[in-house]
């Protein structure tokens, strides 16, 4: 169809899987998860539910009537009514006892959590892909010097490898508040319509014990560990807020990283992937722009602004519910998921297919080397019998001469030759280049790199271990 708008986070952006877990079919095999989970429980509770009517329900928990849905919510005006509805009219014998007791939020809220728990679980799952291409690309060039930057003006070299954990550490810290939020997921329950579960105890004769168990069975039999102890209709809206939190994080970590790749490119030193036939620009045929990092930080511009709809969501929320927060959490939190989904793939692909240029790191180290090998170069010249003071403020004078030399007059740096022609140093020019090994000015940071990998990344890949080897294909 192209007469209509289609989002273009469906159409191009997120994946297939994320778009199932939040798609109509997803919902409404929920819903009927849910009604089947309701009678089994009160069912088991003594309720007057037979087991041929739960069995006729599970009979048709997958063949849902869409058309007779449809039709009925033509009619109605409801969307939870029009699908009690068609269950009924596939399951006759159990139609009297299908959503026995409950609100419409049984079923819708129960299923926001429900969804969103799975959609973690996936974001969860593309992040440590995305950590283990990061491990690789950080093991092969733990120890190549590169030049490091601080305000993006040269300072004291790094290494490649070193750099990528600066990336990584970021997102193990939205690691750690995925896990977090995944293992805090609780759902709703059957409360009714305030939270007071007053219908419960018409059902069930005022026996408080046995109303006790029901949301605790329901959660059983759904996958989760407990629901939430109060609420109102709802379950409270800062749920979402804490969800869309992370996702944000995640969103931030990942524009971080397509800055650094963006700078890296114009500097080409590293580049993105490139294809064979791909074109770069419409009238620059020369051109290689970095399209994929580009869309990581449009992608995840819309995320972190994104986050503020939850919030004030969550914020103007009326006592035990108001229905304002519908139409914005349809969009908002799907869209959130759907971006972030597509990032990862992004970012999975863009480390995948990195390509790093050794020779232009190391020409571009080298011309900046000869500042930072001063300090050494000093100590050395102490060493030969020289003035530590007097030799500082010559080697300020002289940096400031070769600065000039390449700024001023765009040649290369002579910061070398001016040392030696100095008697006071006492070291030829011989000398000087022995200490121009980058390799000399890294620190420790291959051995910070192995470190990180061993301690802090590979137990995360490890306890992961089965989700590992997925590979990102995107729409470019």
């Amino acid at each position: 169809m192209s007469d209509k708008y289609v989002s273009p986070l469906s159409e191009r952006y997120a994946g297939r899987e994320m778009q199932y877990i939040f798609s109509p079919d997803m919902k409404f095999r929920t819903w009927r998860r849910l009604w089947i989970a309701l009678a089994e429980t009160e069912r088991e509770l003594g309720l007057d539910i037979t087991q041929e009517q739960i069995d006729e329900m599970k009979a048709h928990a997958e063949d849902i009537n869409y058309d007779v849905a449809k039709a009925r919510e033509k009619e109605v005006r409801h969307d939870v009514m029009s699908h009690v509805y068609a269950f009924g009219v596939q399951c006759p014998k159990a139609k009297p006892i299908i959503h026995l007791g409950a609100t419409s939020c049984y079923v819708g809220d129960n299923t926001d959590i429900i969804v969103m728990t799975e959609a973690l679980k996936l974001v969860k799952k593309k992040l440590v892909n995305v950590l283990a291409e990061l491990a690789k690309f950080a093991e092969e060039y733990k120890a190549l010097p590169t030049l490091a930057f601080t305000h993006f003006q040269p300072a004291q070299p790094t290494t490649v490898g070193k750099r990528a954990t600066l990336w990584m550490q970021e997102l193990m810290l939205d690691y750690e508040d995925l896990c977090h939020v995944i293992s805090s997921m609780k759902l709703l329950g059957s409360k009714g319509t305030t939270g007071t579960q007053a219908s419960f105890l018409e059902l069930f004769g005022g026996d408080q014990e046995t109303i006790d168990k029901i949301d605790p069975m329901i959660a059983e039999k759904m996958g989760f560990a407990s629901c939430y102890p109060v609420s109102g209709q709802t379950y409270s809206r800062k749920v979402d807020t804490r969800v869309v939190n992370v996702l944000a994080g995640i969103a931030a970590s990942a524009h971080k990283f397509s800055n650094d790749i963006r700078l890296l490119q114009h500097l080409k030193e590293i580049e993105e992937p490139f294809e064979k036939s791909q074109i770069g620009s419409s009238a620059m045929a020369y051109k290689r722009n970095p399209m994929r990092s580009e869309r990581i930080a449009s992608l995840s511009r819309y995320v972190m602004v994104d986050v503020l709809n939850p919030m004030v969501t969550s914020a103007t929320q009326w006592f035990e519910r108001t229905l304002d927060d519908s139409a914005n959490k349809r969009i908002s939190v799907p869209e959130a998921f759907l971006a972030v989904d597509g990032i990862l793939d992004l970012y999975m692909n863009v480390v995948d297919g990195l390509v790093v240029y050794p020779r232009v790191i190391e020409k571009r180290l080298m011309s900046e080397l000869p500042f930072m090998a001063t300090e050494n170069i000093m100590m050395d010249a102490v060493k030969a019998g020289g003035d530590r003071q007097e030799l500082h403020e010559k080697i300020r004078v002289l940096s400031m001469e070769a600065g000039k030399h390449v700024k001023v007059e765009g040649k290369e740096n002579n910061l070398l030759e001016l040392i030696a022609a100095d008697p006071s140093f006492n070291l030829s020019l011989e000398d000087l280049q022995k200490t121009m090994d980058p390799a000399k000015y890294t620190g420790r940071a291959k051995e910070q790199t192995e470190a990180f990998l061993a301690q802090v990344v590979k137990p995360v890949l490890e306890e992961n271990r089965e989700w590992l080897g997925m590979k990102a294909s995107i729409n470019v």
